[in-house]
């Protein structure tokens, strides 16, 4: 299986790149047989399904086959490496803080799954963001990504206060979901993670995150138990079709 998949538009291009680097499940033989448990909390679940239609509607989508578990793409590459969920490349516990490994993997493997799996990801959407850049002279990154836990909003929009993004793709991010009556909070616990902070830096780019509700578009009785919820269920499918009005509603509106 390929580290990756990008999505191209299937209609004319639009200088957004929606990016979804958590909702890859894929965890390779070498290290699924270290882990101490088979159930992984906290992966975005299915993003990869509630969005695939964002192809259509001219946004070229970039999105992680394997597990957060393997890689956290969404982490800068800085010592230590291996260790806390929230900030190190290589988790070594989950979010709960419980341990995920029998025995913690060696510094040969770290070193390997970054040159494997984090780099070349990495690489590929300074690339593809670059591609726009030259295309379009901007390119708006949408960073996507999901969350349970005690948070109550719905959507959580981040641009790291202000500095990632300005103000214009901010307020139609936001005035997009309140229109299709989600209730929208911005810069509140969820700012913006490495990736939107780091491709911001890059000239002509402008980034922001979107963190969605699990309840949102999940089966709520589904996230009580420790299992990986299904992804083709009606509650999902509603969510889909009022997702696409809304992205359809911000792509109207970056375009030009």
């Amino acid at each position: 299986m390929d580290l990756f998949t990008v999505n191209t538009p299937i209609s004319p291009a639009v200088p957004i790149v929606a990016n979804i680097p958590h909702s890859g499940l894929k965890i390779p033989a070498n290290i699924a047989q270290h882990l101490s448990q088979a159930y992984l909390p906290n992966q975005d679940w299915h993003l990869d399904k509630l969005y695939d239609f964002l192809p259509q509607l001219g946004v070229t989508v970039m999105q992680a086959n394997y597990s957060r578990y393997v890689v956290d793409l969404n982490r800068e590459l800085k010592e230590p490496i291996a260790g806390n969920f929230w900030s190190s490349v290589v988790p070594l516990q989950t979010a709960f803080g419980q341990a995920i490994y029998q025995d913690h993997p060696s510094l040969e493997d770290i070193q390997n799954r970054i040159h494997k799996y984090y780099l070349p990801y990495h690489q590929k959407l300074e690339n593809l963001l670059k591609e726009k850049v030259q295309e379009f002279g901007k390119v708006y990154l949408l960073d996507l990504h999901s969350f349970g836990g005690l948070i109550d909003d719905q959507i959580c929009l981040g641009n790291s206060n202000g500095k990632s993004c300005k103000e214009f793709l901010m307020l139609t991010v936001e005035s997009s979901f309140t229109a299709s009556s989600y209730q929208v909070v911005k810069n509140k616990v969820f700012t913006g993670g490495y990736i939107t902070r780091f491709y911001s830096q890059i000239s002509g780019v402008e980034a922001i995150q979107v963190e969605v509700k699990y309840p949102v578009y999940l089966d709520t009785n589904q996230l009580e138990k420790p299992q990986l919820p299904d992804w083709d269920v009606p509650h999902l499918h509603q969510a889909k079709d009022k997702f696409r009005e809304v992205f359809a509603k911000i792509t109207s509106s970056l375009r030009c």
